[in-house]
């Protein structure tokens, strides 16, 4: 049976590999950006449907829930990064809040806005994935801090949505390489230092956290909810 799965911000990077991983499983692959130019390209390329949508704004993500149909399979909500730097106009403080807001907007809100647009249309045996990151285990600062809310209100939603069948998990990702996250700004003495730190020697991939979301929501993992996935090669280890 062909699932439907929606995979914001996925006009690149790790987005766009996710909705690659499922379109190849010949799913109804929904990918969105802010950008239609993007949209258009990667909905080409990939053979899926396109939607600009800004995951951020409420009004774009309520229209975007009325593009997809009774029912939706999977929601994987990979909308997010680095917020641009604000404007230095406006007094220190007010600086301060705008870039803390972009982030949290970004980060946490874009995921909660999506899921509860769409939440209604979420089959049993559903999944809901949202993509973290290891900056909200160490020196993340607004954009870590944002991630570590996803996975706090991931397992409040976890807990709502379980009694449906759904299951819902942050993959909290580590260094990943061949994405635009950086902005260009990523130093060959920042990237080596980020390989040391994990066990086995290497950058992550898109693939990699790809695999991760297309486990998750597959029958395998089913009595996996509520959890943070940490895919980083042990540059940050649980127990």
């Amino acid at each position: 049976m062909t699932r439907t799965v929606l995979v914001t911000g996925s006009t690149s990077g790790i987005g766009r590999a996710i909705a690659a991983r499922f379109a190849a499983d010949e799913a109804e692959v929904f990918v969105t950006g802010r950008h239609a130019d993007t949209v258009e390209r990667t909905a080409k390329e990939l053979g899926v449907h396109g939607v600009v949508c800004d995951a951020t704004d409420p009004g774009q993500v309520a229209a975007l829930g009325t593009r997809l149909g009774e029912a939706l399979d999977v929601l994987v909500n990979a909308a997010g990064g680095l917020a641009e730097a604000p404007s230095g106009d406006g007094s220190c403080l007010e600086t301060l809040v705008a870039g803390w807001q972009a982030a949290l907007a970004q980060n946490l809100l874009s995921a909660v806005l999506t899921t509860a647009a769409i939440r209604d249309r979420l089959t049993p045996g559903g999944s809901v994935i949202s993509i973290g990151s290891i900056g909200a285990e160490r020196r993340g600062g607004s954009y870590g801090a944002a991630k570590a809310a996803l996975a706090a209100w991931n397992a409040s939603l976890s807990a709502e949505l379980g009694a449906h069948g759904i299951t819902s998990n942050v993959i909290s990702a580590g260094y990943i390489a061949g994405t635009n996250f950086f902005r260009g700004r990523m130093t060959d003495e920042r990237h080596h230092s980020l390989i040391q730190e994990t066990h086995d020697k290497r950058p992550g991939t898109p693939e990699d956290i790809a695999e991760t979301a297309y486990f998750l929501a597959g029958p395998g993992a089913r009595h996996i909810t509520g959890q943070t996935i940490h895919v980083n090669g042990g540059a940050f280890t649980t127990r």
